[in-house]
């Protein structure tokens, strides 16, 4: 009887040997127009693009100038390039060159919950309503400042938008810090619950009925493990689109993940992992949009995706729903949109006749 090492005997538990339906590449270029590279901008966190009388539509953070981390003792200096954001939008007529419009949720006024940062928006569109969700911070922001995931409604994708009377997701809040040192978001007693410190990232679908809010949480204390970062994904209910929303009793539902990206295939949930965690640069699918299993392991893929949602054609192949959209490029000084398009060339070759046999 052969022997089975330990790398086939994973192979054969895990089912490795799938077909390649779920297999894909990426590749990115750059748009035209507003949302190109721009000195002392920063825009990133492109939603979802809809399409509404012919013309395309993406929510986007967008900040100004320079930012010069937690340490400078000035509770009003820029922190982080997505604080001071607020949420912009750009329309265009082929997807591929955008023109900036404006404003479409600023900061609220002092005191109020997201009087410091507003971003990372994602887009839900219904029975010709609009539904905007997205991250706030409150002043001061610190190393331990609890985020926080609002909503804002419009019945134009142009607005006007009103926003949610407070936010719609709480970190759980459930740790406990070892110390009163506000530079240190490690030290703790109690790590608590994934997302005890940091609810973010949103992506909004409504599935089997009911509004799935898909969020990244952030813990306590967060640690680094043989994936790196500890993020992970959890997802809260509602029966009404502004909530309540209730937090699945089987969070977290991910093991990895960095921005939420979703979508409908089928009667499941899709989703594209990637970035962090032992799972990273992972398509995954849950039938019932809770439990996902892996369908297959990819290259890498765009930073902050932000897919074409088309109903039409979602259902054509299990990576329809990621066939183009926008991403960001933040690996420059000041971050900029781009696209993003599924590269079919090596699933055509191995699809059709090998090249070796």
């Amino acid at each position: 009887m052969n022997k089975l090492s330990s790398a086939t005997k994973r192979a054969m538990e895990r089912n490795y040997y799938q077909g390649c339906d779920w297999f894909c590449d990426f590749v990115t270029s750059d748009v035209k127009g507003d949302l190109t590279y721009e000195d002392n901008i920063h825009r990133r966190d492109p939603s979802a693009v809809l399409k509404v009388d012919g013309l395309y539509y993406t929510w986007y953070s967008k900040s100004v100038g320079v930012s010069v981390g937690f340490m400078t003792g000035d509770p009003d200096a820029k922190v982080f390039p997505w604080d001071y954001t607020e949420i912009w939008y750009a329309t265009s007529k082929d997807g591929y060159e955008w023109k900036e419009q404006g404003l479409a949720v600023g900061r609220g006024e002092k005191g109020a919950y997201d009087d410091r940062s507003v971003f990372t928006p994602e887009v839900y569109e219904e029975d010709g309503k609009f539904y905007l969700v997205y991250q706030v911070v409150q002043s001061p922001y610190k190393v331990r400042s609890f985020e926080y995931i609002a909503m804002a409604w419009a019945d134009s994708p142009c607005g006007p938008w009103t926003k949610s009377p407070e936010p719609i997701l709480a970190p759980s809040k459930n740790g406990e810090w070892a110390d009163d040192d506000d530079t240190n978001r490690f030290n703790v007693k109690i790590k608590g619950g994934f997302d005890s410190l940091k609810v973010h990232d949103p992506c909004l679908i409504k599935f089997k009925g009911k509004y799935f809010l898909y969020y990244k949480g952030e813990p306590m204390g967060e640690e680094f493990y043989m994936g790196g970062r500890e993020t992970k994904w959890g997802v809260a209910i509602a029966d009404d689109i502004k909530g309540p929303y209730i937090k699945s009793e089987y969070n977290p539902i991910t093991n990895s993940g960095h921005e939420t990206c979703l979508w409908k295939y089928k009667d499941g949930i899709a989703a594209f992992l990637s970035t962090d965690g032992v799972e990273k640069n992972t398509l995954q699918y849950a039938e019932d949009g809770i439990n996902f299993e892996i369908m297959s392991v990819i290259k890498g893929g765009p930073e902050a995706a932000g897919p074409y949602r088309d109903e039409a054609t979602e259902n054509d192949s299990p990576v329809s729903g990621m066939t183009w959209g926008l991403c960001h490029n933040i690996f420059s000084p000041w971050g900029y949109i781009k696209r993003y398009d599924i590269d079919y060339t090596q699933k055509k070759q191995y699809t059709s006749k090998r090249p070796f046999e």
